[in-house]
């Protein structure tokens, strides 16, 4: 894991709390409009059916809930920059978690209204510095919302893929939180100030060892748009394979990122 030496930046606590709760009420309302046919289509995820990945989606929320309804723990284990690179050594275990609870006949509506039920009524009390245990380790409450935001951007995109025309929308403030965190992660993985990535409207990080910039048009430059940063950062999509549909620009000889990429998996 790399160490988070770049200082997070700050999160708006309540914009963050009602990001989560809107982008889960619209993933929501898209699983509300699969028919059988559509929940049994494959996805890109392993094997993973849309009913398996529909399911998953509670499950970003549900850790919040058990986390907050278990005893507290004693210290925190992990800052908001470590999160990323902290998931891929959990991933076995929740995809086997994810495949139980899809099993059977499960009511996909009546999991998501017990999901959402049970989420809003802990967060409407608990406070921003109340420790979690979460999976990949300890974190503040704030902290961990804001990597709910993730979780939940990334797989409406997931969704969105897997059945066309279900076209699930994106809460602003979830996609802008989701792109910032990934965007940060690429700098604590690759410290520096030579080359500088642009997810317009969202986030400008300097990154990557070199010759420090300082005035005038940056020699280094990448620049692309959110879905295409989150889908990079995650491992949906390959750096060259962005760059031959142009979803990328890249200028500069410090401006390939295909060695940093994926930051998740």
């Amino acid at each position: 894991m790399p160490p988070a030496k770049k200082r997070a930046r700050a999160y708006d606590s309540a914009k963050i709390r009602a990001a989560v709760l809107a982008q889960f009420g619209n993933v929501r309302a898209g699983v509300r409009t699969l028919s059988e046919e559509q929940a049994a289509r494959p996805t890109h995820l392993g094997g993973w059916t849309v009913r398996d990945l529909a399911a998953h989606v509670t499950t970003a929320l549900e850790t919040v809930s058990r986390g907050l309804d278990g005893p507290e723990p004693t210290a925190r284990e992990l800052s908001l920059l470590d999160w990323p690179f902290a998931t891929a050594a959990r991933a076995a275990d929740i995809a086997d978690d994810t495949r139980e609870l899809a099993a059977g006949n499960t009511d996909l509506d009546a999991l998501f209204t017990r999901t959402e039920q049970r989420i809003t009524e802990r967060l409407a009390t608990a406070p921003d510095g109340r420790l979690v245990a979460a999976r990949t380790g300890t974190m503040t409450l704030a902290d961990y919302l804001v990597t709910r935001t993730v979780e939940l951007v990334v797989h409406t995109d997931d969704l969105n893929r897997a059945v066309p025309g279900l076209d699930i929308p994106y809460d602003r403030q979830a996609l802008a939180a989701c792109t910032r965190l990934l965007a940060d992660a690429l700098a604590v993985k690759a410290p520096g100030a030579s080359t500088e990535v642009r997810i317009p409207p969202y986030a400008v990080v300097q990154c990557v060892e070199g010759p420090r910039h300082t005035r005038g048009t940056p020699p280094n430059v990448v620049e692309t748009d959110p879905l295409t940063w989150i889908r990079l950062a995650t491992g949906r999509t390959e750096w060259k394979t962005a760059l031959g549909e142009a979803k990328v620009s890249a200028s500069g000889e410090r401006a390939d990122l295909a060695g940093l990429l994926p930051l998740m998996s």
